[in-house]
């Protein structure tokens, strides 16, 4: 196998103004959406080349803990956890792996899909760079894969801590950003 592409919360909960009941929740923002194309353009490109593409999307319960930190968003059962249209080509029956933490791999199967996949590279785009692609990375580093991130691939509310998250996982973690 080339090369894993994570797709982390590439949803309609971070990346569509408004949700089912009106409200903004966790929307990243009009500049967020601006890597819809670049994250278009790498997916046709690495499945081209053969890769697979798994999609990591936020999933919670009504009265998930995280959302003494966060606003409610991306509750089970409504639009929010959805692929955003503009990616759904590439939504397939089994790859869309919901989460309810930072980390990717936290309570789900990834750990177990990357093994079977065996990649030579994890490639990891989306939303958003200081939390749940900084911690995705982080447990892939930490099991030992090596990490690609396209700058133009991920985005963050938080500017400051979007600049920050990618020097950290090339300086500490040790992830290529590309």
């Amino acid at each position: 196998m080339a090369n894993v592409v994570l797709v982390v919360d590439m949803v309609r909960g971070f990346l569509e103004p408004g949700n089912d009941d009106g409200k903004h929740n966790l929307y990243c923002g009009d500049e967020s959406r601006r890597i819809i194309g670049p994250v278009q353009a790498l997916l046709r490109r690495e499945q081209a080349a053969g890769s697979a593409i798994l999609f990591i999307s936020d999933h919670h319960d009504p009265d998930d803990l995280e959302f003494q930190m966060f606003p409610v968003h991306c509750v089970k059962g409504t639009a929010e956890p959805d692929v955003i249209p503009e990616l759904a080509q590439w939504v397939t029956a089994g790859n869309v792996i919901p989460k309810n933490r930072y980390s990717g791999f936290f309570n789900t199967d990834l750990a177990h899909r990357l093994a079977a996949l065996a990649p030579e590279q994890i490639i990891v785009c989306g939303v958003c760079t200081d939390i749940c692609v900084l911690h995705t990375t982080s447990d892939a580093r930490n099991r030992d894969y090596a990490v690609a991130i396209p700058a133009d691939c991920v985005a963050s509310f938080n500017p400051a801590a979007h600049d920050w998250a990618l020097r950290h996982v090339k300086d500490i973690l040790g992830a290529q950003v590309v």
